[in-house]
């Protein structure tokens, strides 16, 4: 069973200019991210990303919230995911695909504060 993850360089790159901007930290970023991309219709791409960026703990990824974000993933796929599917690789994928999805709406926003607002009225059931 593994307990870390890491990121991409990409991914490592677009979590820090968003710690930058926000103030929020790359984990907490990361719970946005892998909630975001579970929202998305199209199915997830089976990507190889390299590892050169982040390297995240499981239980601070996931925090309190790690049977959670499996329930909700395993969902995602409609099956049941063993653990070893789940972390690291089904939540990296989520991640990653989440991360820059995350970048894309902080650049619609256009500042911290919008930014913030879309995601709480997201996290209500809005769109973004």
């Amino acid at each position: 069973m593994q307990f870390r993850l890491r990121t991409s360089g990409e991914a490592q790159e677009i979590l820090l200019e968003l710690k930058n901007a926000t103030k929020i930290t790359p984990n907490i970023l990361s719970r946005y991210a892998v909630a975001l991309s579970l929202k998305q219709e199209e199915p997830l791409n089976v990507i190889e990303y390299d590892v050169a960026g982040l390297e995240f703990n499981r239980h601070v990824l996931t925090g309190n919230y790690d049977s959670t974000f499996k329930a909700l993933i395993s969902q995602y796929e409609n099956r049941e995911l063993t653990d070893e599917e789940y972390f690291p690789t089904n939540l990296k994928l989520h991640l990653e695909r989440g991360i820059r999805l995350l970048k894309s709406e902080y650049n619609y926003a256009g500042n911290t504060e919008k930014f913030l607002i879309n995601l709480m009225n997201y996290a209500k059931g809005g769109t973004l």
